[in-house]
């Protein structure tokens, strides 16, 4: 059933709300998928704080248009958009469509999105999905200040076996 210029306006100020407010945002092509396949992407990006929506290309276009964003990418397929709350981590929207659309090959690619306020293609939004999370990359930073101490200790402790036996 088509939609009545009163709910494509809701639409669109829904979208222009969470493309101006997220800390990122993706947009998901997705063809094919089952519905068992959606009900889990759903399912793992709610879990993660990420909201997820279906719209209509004209939509999300007229959005990306009123927020200053002509630049937009040509979207193909069927999109969705893919967001989180400000303050949150900006890569984890990313990071896990890029994880579904490692198992659901063909079926969920990542076809652009917004970071840090600017429209990104493709290319560039996938290479921000490979950027591990915060916590990776504190663990990360951690072991390498820990590792030049870690090392003395195992230094100092074999000079000991060595002057002891």
């Amino acid at each position: 059933m088509a939609k009545t210029k009163q709910q494509k306006q809701e639409i669109t100020a829904r979208l222009e709300d969470a493309l101006k407010t997220a800390a990122s945002s993706v947009f998901v092509s997705f063809t094919r998928m089952t519905v068992a396949d959606e009900t889990e992407l759903r399912k793992g990006l709610r879990e993660a704080g990420v909201k997820y929506f279906v719209a209509k290309k004209t939509l999300i276009a007229r959005a990306l248009r009123s927020l200053g964003h002509a630049d937009a990418p040509q979207l193909p397929g069927e999109i969705a958009v893919a967001y989180n709350a400000a303050g949150g981590d900006a890569s984890t929207p990313a990071r896990l469509v890029y994880e579904f659309s490692q198992k659901l090959k063909d079926k969920l690619v990542i076809a652009g999105g917004i970071f840090e306020g600017v429209v990104r293609d493709a290319l560039a939004m996938n290479e921000i999905a490979t950027i591990p999370s915060m916590e990776v990359l504190r663990g990360r930073c951690a072991n390498v200040i820990n590792s030049p101490i870690q090392r003395l200790a195992v230094v100092m402790s074999e000079v000991a076996k060595t002057k002891t036996a």
